[in-house]
């Protein structure tokens, strides 16, 4: 099975896990995240904050790149526990565009694949970017940022396990997230067979400080 139909069989998962990969793109107006990171990072934070209510600050930076890497993880983990495989997600190979109601749309033209241990690279490669961009221009701590990718991480398994048996998934998740992994230390992770995954991150996504925003399930706000 080549990754085309790997990610033609995960989109039924949900939205965060489907992207088009077709040879055309699926509709005008579509660029690499190349672009997004760079010239186009302050318009899209800020309209992130004005669907918001918070305006173009820290809260809208956090919540974009945790909107982000959560797309970026579900895909990977997705492809991983059906295939064993990733999709290459570097910077210029994703392309997005932004519609006028609703999440960021990605597709992914001529999807190269990786080994199932690329995933953390692939990710973490592409949001390094990102949030390199972001730190500069809204102050955001790595760790807050390298907690939202985490919890995106845990996120997108959560969702994944309630549809796809995910054994490959659940240790590139385990292993990223252990002392000695690219995101050590960001918060606990517990998986137990037939009673899915658990995790509560060691940092706050800055989301309480929207309008009608609250604490997220895994904030560490929760336990303190």
């Amino acid at each position: 099975m080549d990754l085309e139909d790997v990610l033609r069989r995960l989109a039924p998962v949900g939205p965060f896990f489907t992207v088009p990969c077709t040879e055309q793109p699926p509709g005008p107006g579509f660029r690499p995240l190349t672009e997004l990171y760079g010239d186009h990072l302050a318009e899209y934070v800020g309209e992130v904050g004005r669907r918001m209510g918070t305006g173009p600050g820290r809260v809208a930076a956090s919540t974009a790149q945790f909107g982000i890497a959560s797309r970026l993880w579900s895909l990977g983990l997705g492809c991983a526990a059906l295939s064993g495989r990733v999709p290459d997600l570097a910077p210029d190979r994703v392309w997005w565009r932004l519609p006028d109601a609703g999440s960021l749309e990605l597709w992914l033209p001529g999807p190269v694949d990786l080994p199932g241990e690329e995933l953390g690279a692939t990710v973490l490669g592409n949001l390094a970017v990102l949030e390199a961009g972001l730190r500069v221009r809204y102050a955001l701590s790595p760790r807050v940022l390298r907690g939202n990718a985490a919890s995106g991480l845990v996120g997108g398994l959560r969702v994944l396990l309630d549809r796809v048996p995910g054994g490959d998934a659940v240790a590139l998740t385990a292993a990223l997230l252990a002392d000695d992994g690219p995101l050590g230390a960001t918060g606990t992770f517990v998986h137990e067979e037939g009673l899915g995954v658990a995790f509560v991150r060691r940092s706050c996504c800055l989301y309480y400080k929207a309008p009608g925003g609250g604490l997220c399930g895994d904030c560490v706000l929760r336990t303190r």
